[in-house]
């Protein structure tokens, strides 16, 4: 069966991809600083050494990276409605599912890139009269932040595919753009050809600004 490429046309884009696109990109922006956010807040309590802050947070990451996604995506969808009482409609589930479960994985690198820092650096903005929150958000914070953005980076990667998965609550992403202009168009070979490339390209592309932040040199730490 030969592939049809009159089907990838400026039209078939503008009609059915462009609004699924645009959807997996704000998914993965909201996702990464939601996420982040979030799992800042998880890492800083798993470091704090206070049990009431470290076993809810240990829990709860553990438990998400322990849970295939789509899991998790069907739980939000279907227990969401039930606990707000009204639906909230697939899009709006999977931005908080994605939050939610990417937390865990952010939440791993920020305590990594967090231990990262020397001990020292903390002391020395104790020494400085800095509390406890203000040396973490003025001086460790910000060298582990540019230190992690390599792998910061891969991870949204990461997440980016697996927008994909929304497919299975019907929200309306890029595979489900391609799905729709397939099933219309009566050729699912080329749109699910189209998906795959449009995901390689935008993948490979962030791999390749991944890589050149991962050979630039390391920061050094800074004396308070």
């Amino acid at each position: 069966m030969a592939l049809d490429l009159s089907f990838y046309s400026w039209d078939l884009i503008g009609r059915y991809v462009l609004g699924g696109l645009w959807f997996s990109i704000q998914l993965t922006v909201v996702a990464t600083i939601g996420g982040v956010l979030l799992g800042t807040v998880l890492a800083l309590m798993r470091i704090s050494g206070k049990p009431l802050l470290m076993w809810p947070a240990a829990v709860y990451v553990n438990t998400m990276r322990s849970v295939p996604l789509v899991m998790v995506i069907l739980w939000f969808f279907l227990l969401v409605p039930f606990v707000v009482g009204r639906p909230i409609g697939a899009e709006v589930s999977a931005m908080i599912t994605f939050i939610a479960f990417e937390a865990a994985f952010f939440c791993e690198i920020v305590r990594s890139g967090i231990q990262a820092i020397p001990r020292g650096q903390l002391q020395a903005g104790t020494a400085l009269g800095l509390s406890y929150a203000q040396s973490m958000r003025r001086v460790v914070l910000p060298q582990a932040l540019n230190n992690m953005l390599p792998v910061l980076l891969t991870q949204v990667i990461v997440l980016f595919q697996d927008t994909s998965l929304v497919y299975a609550i019907g929200a309306y992403d890029l595979l489900k753009g391609f799905d729709v202009a397939g099933k219309i168009l009566g050729r699912p070979i080329e749109a699910y050809i189209g998906a795959a490339l449009v995901y390689f390209v935008i993948c490979l592309t962030l791999s390749r600004i991944a890589a050149r932040l991962l050979t630039r040199p390391a920061a050094q730490p800074q004396a308070a």
